[in-house]
Order: structure tokens, then C-alpha cells, then sequence
């Protein structure tokens, strides 16, 4: 399977959006500070995620997500739930 997450700092509240193979992995490597991107924004909570049986799918959906209307939609989407 293909990830697209989003994990949401609890520092500045900001957002963040990626692509894995491995979610558990992944979110234990953002937690632990050792990827560079988030490691000055813990602590981290994953609070939506998108599985895909297609990498083509994924990676698209993800540079979707990064960007244009997709991406206000899911901050407004996100919004409501938390």
C-alpha cells in the first residue's frame, strides 16, 4: 500500500504532508525528530491519512494535497473534525 499523510504540529499547530509506503514507520521517524522537515515542529500527531494500492495515485494525490484547491479543502475539511 501508498500513503499520503498529514500530521499536525502540536508546537505551531501547522500542517504537514507526505508520502510513505510505511505509515507506522514513517510517523515513529517524524516522532523520533529524524526527519528534518518536522524535527523542529514536534511534537507530532497524525491526524489523516489516504491508503492507495497504486504508487501513480499516491504520489499524485500527495502534490494535490500540497497544493491549490485540494489543499484549502483539506484544511477546511480538517478543520471541522479537530
Amino acid at each position: 500500500m501508498f500513503y499520503v499523510y498529514v500530521l499536525k504540529s502540536k508546537k505551531d499547530g501547522r500542517l504537514y504532508i507526505g508520502f510513505t509506503t510505511d505509515l507506522k514507520l514513517r510517523f515513529q521517524e517524524h516522532i523520533n525528530g529524524k526527519v528534518k522537515s518536522t524535527n523542529y515542529r514536534r511534537p507530532l500527531e497524525l491526524i489523516y491519512y489516504e491508503a492507495y494500492k497504486d504508487e501513480k495515485i499516491a504520489r499524485r494525490r500527495e502534490r494535490q494535497l500540497k497544493s491549490g484547491k485540494a489543499h484549502i479543502a483539506l484544511k477546511k475539511r480538517l478543520t471541522l473534525r479537530f
